[in-house]
């Protein structure tokens, strides 16, 4: 990876720790902090592999001598700090899953990452059901994952995207409303419902005036993504005034054993629904060499779900 273009290169085999399994991966999921990385802009975290890759499927190789959950074989889905984008990727055996009955290995590789983002913000919100959740970005990786889960959960779901084929896709996912946001108002949407409870959002800084004014008194506003800026103005007297909450989580530079309990939780709550009322949205899969290919189709924001990298 030099000057943010990605090449393939040899690199040692991984082995295993006392606690760790190594998985020949099948498929790794594109995610936008890829981008990130790759352009020098989100550096992994302390003894992860140089190379990006959060999340990816495959059959357990190798394992530690004090592995106790997974053998040799198994298949498998895992969360990561790096690494992904590869034929073999060791990790601690806490983080990775079973693959879900009835889901293909390969369309696993795009479901660890957002099942526990959505997971874990849902769980920070206190999301449940009956509530009204407004996801930004509906159409992405995240997005798209999240309005199965947020239906499953019987929550009111309104999703933003930005065009209306895409939105188009966010109500066949489940989207009770979907929002073209460049030629509708997405505030006006939530307030039809008397206000979202929930705002899951990837856009950051540009829509920070239009969440609060989109929020129902109490809700709350999750900042997961900042795609379109870092810092903005906020009115403390709307945040008073609904007596609101904004936070902001990341997953990456989690300890592990914060990962671990997110890990636990995603197989809890979520694994039951895989693949009959939630499973990941494939837009399409490329060999691991045309990783930079996959980075561009991602930048250039047409693609609706996950992108796939097969070693």
């Amino acid at each position: 990876m030099q000057n943010g273009v990605l090449d393939v290169e040899e690199a040692p085999n991984p082995t295993p720790g006392q606690q760790e399994i190594v998985i020949d991966i099948a498929a790794a999921g594109v995610n936008r902090a890829d981008l990130l990385q790759a352009t020098g802009h989100y550096p992994p975290p302390p003894g992860a592999p140089t190379w990006p890759g959060l999340e990816v499927s495959g059959t357990v190789r190798e394992v530690g001598d004090q592995v106790s959950r997974h053998r040799p074989g198994d298949h498998v889905v895992a969360l990561l700090a790096g690494g992904g984008y590869a034929e073999r990727v060791a990790l601690h055996e806490d983080l990775a899953l079973p693959l879900p009955e009835g889901l293909d290995l390969i369309a696993a590789g795009g479901l660890m990452e957002a099942a526990c983002t959505v997971w874990s913000n849902f769980d920070a919100a206190g999301a449940r059901a009956g509530q009204t959740v407004l996801i930004h970005g509906g159409a992405g990786g995240v997005g798209t994952l999240a309005i199965q889960v947020a239906r499953a959960m019987g929550m009111t779901v309104i999703a933003t995207a930005g065009s209306d084929e895409r939105a188009a896709r966010c109500a066949a996912l489940g989207a009770h409303t979907a929002v073209n946001y460049r030629s509708e108002s997405f505030v006006d949407a939530a307030r039809t419902y008397g206000g979202a409870d929930i705002i899951l959002d990837v856009v950051g800084a540009a829509y920070l005036t239009d969440n609060l004014a989109a929020l129902a008194t109490g809700g709350t506003l999750v900042v997961i993504g900042l795609q379109k800026g870092s810092r903005g103005e906020i009115n403390l007297g709307t945040l008073l005034g609904k007596r609101a909450r904004v936070i902001g989580t990341t997953l990456r530079s989690r300890p592990h054993k914060e990962k671990a309990a997110i890990v636990a939780g995603v197989e809890r709550d979520l694994w039951p629904l895989v693949p009959t009322a939630v499973a990941p949205v494939i837009h399409g899969t490329y060999p691991l060499a045309q990783a930079q290919q996959a980075h561009d189709d991602l930048a250039a924001g047409n693609v609706c779900g996950k992108l796939l990298l097969l070693p």
